[in-house]
């Protein structure tokens, strides 16, 4: 049981800092941030192989970890919403772990895809509510003859929908054509 665990946290810190690097290579589309990134394939990844706790656990760490890379605060509850709580929230994909799973199991791939885009779909979108809600509050005041939820959305949509359609594709490629990524590894006692 202790072997599992330690493999558990082993992956959740490799994953979370594979998260990082990706964030680093992204294509940025507006001057003050927001940017289309591969950040979520590791974290859902880990929702999918671990379930909840592990997609929880990379995106928390991913979350807080943003901060010292060049995190944009101006506000304790906007930085919450923007780092820690949108990263954490990536990991509810973990939802759909076991029906992941279970349809790959099976060699019902069609179906295992319809599952990884749910899950995807499902941690993209919290994430962009956060965004979202983060921007009509805090970032409003740029608009400029918009009102401030329109900008929101309009500036975090942007950004999080080619996101959400990248990360699907990438997670359902690799699923699909290697399934036993979707599952932990299980290491033997020595």
């Amino acid at each position: 049981m202790e072997r599992t665990k330690l493999v558990f946290l082993m992956e959740v810190a490799i994953f979370s800092g594979i998260a990082l690097i990706l964030d680093r290579f992204s294509f940025s589309i507006w001057p003050q941030g927001g940017s289309i990134s591969f950040v979520m394939v590791p974290i859902i990844l880990m929702a999918f192989r671990w379930g909840l706790k592990g997609g929880l656990l990379s995106g928390l760490l991913v979350g807080l970890l943003q901060t010292l890379f060049g995190a944009y605060i101006v506000d304790p509850v906007q930085y919450v919403l923007d780092y820690p709580l949108a990263f954490t929230v990536i990991g509810l994909a973990g939802l759909f772990a076991g029906a992941i799973k279970r349809s790959l199991d099976e060699g019902q791939m069609r179906k295992a895809i319809v599952y990884i885009t749910l899950g995807v779909f499902t941690g993209a979108l919290l994430r962009f509510m956060c965004h979202f809600f983060a921007g009509w509050v805090f970032f409003g005041s740029g608009a400029e003859g918009v009102p401030a939820w329109q900008f929101s959305l309009a500036y975090n949509g942007s950004y999080m929908g080619p996101a959400f359609i990248l990360t699907t594709i990438i997670l359902a490629t690799l699923l699909v054509s290697v399934p036993r990524v979707a599952t932990q590894s299980r290491m033997r006692s020595a």
